[in-house]
């Protein structure tokens, strides 16, 4: 699969384990973060990232490339590290904003 962004989706690309993969906060990931941090509604969600436990950081991670098309089956595979996991998230949630 080509790792290309389309900005006009809010796609970004990063690179995790040394390996570029796309992430992007569609609609789908943006439900499966609410339900992993346990949030009502998504204007939670900027005051709960202050508070991310590493399962959590890694339940975002994972939605975030499943948006993007990826596997998030990935993340078990190579190690990513905590700096690679947030940056990631960050550069996606910028893209949609």
């Amino acid at each position: 699969m080509p790792h290309t962004a389309n900005p006009a989706r809010g796609e970004v690309v990063v690179t995790l384990a040394g390996t570029p993969r796309r992430l992007c906060l569609t609609l789908g990931a943006l439900a499966r973060i609410e339900t992993a941090l346990d949030l009502d509604d998504w204007s939670a969600l900027p005051e709960r990232f202050g508070r991310l436990s590493a399962t959590e950081l890694l339940a975002v991670l994972a939605a975030l490339l499943e948006g993007g098309g990826e596997d998030p089956e990935v993340l078990g595979a190579a190690p990513v590290s905590i700096p690679e996991a947030v940056a990631a998230v960050a550069s996606a949630l910028a893209a949609c904003a």
